[in-house]
């Protein structure tokens, strides 16, 4: 049985979704811990701050998969979260000296943790949604061939 490169993208999405899912979990448990001072804005920062390119490395790849495969209807479902992800990369705080979006020093206001952690549940179920299409486009297209 073969199947088409169609399916073998959605195969990888899913897989590289998986992965996406739990960095918005680790995301939201994180901003969480600092909200109920759990743990304190360094630690976070710095367990938070690697993962951050990463996560937008894998969605960037998977992206890049959906073109050249040609799934049009998937890529422009993740162009917005694409563009939000430069947008946000490009508007981090300005004393970062390192890769990351967290700042200790700014994570621990008020405004900052509440948009971050709406960040994270926006994610969690973007993240979820396409798992589920992923796993919906994948069916279809092995069944297709």
């Amino acid at each position: 049985m073969s199947f088409s490169f169609s399916a073998a993208s959605y195969i990888i999405a899913l897989i590289g979704d998986a992965f996406l899912i739990f960095f918005a979990i680790f995301h939201t448990i994180s901003f969480d811990e600092l909200k109920t001072d759990y743990k304190n804005p360094i630690d976070s920062c710095n367990s938070l701050n690697p993962l951050v390119l990463p996560e937008y490395a894998l969605h960037l790849l998977i992206n890049i998969i959906f073109l050249i495969a040609g799934e049009w209807f998937s890529l422009c479902l993740n162009l917005p979260l694409i563009g939000y992800h430069i947008w946000r990369y490009k508007n981090r705080p300005q004393g970062m000296s390192g890769p990351g979006l967290y700042d200790p020093t700014n994570i621990m206001n008020s405004d900052t943790l509440s948009k971050c952690m709406k960040e994270g549940w926006v994610k969690l179920g973007v993240y979820l949604l396409s798992f589920f299409y992923y796993l919906y486009g994948m069916i279809s297209s092995l069944i297709a061939t």
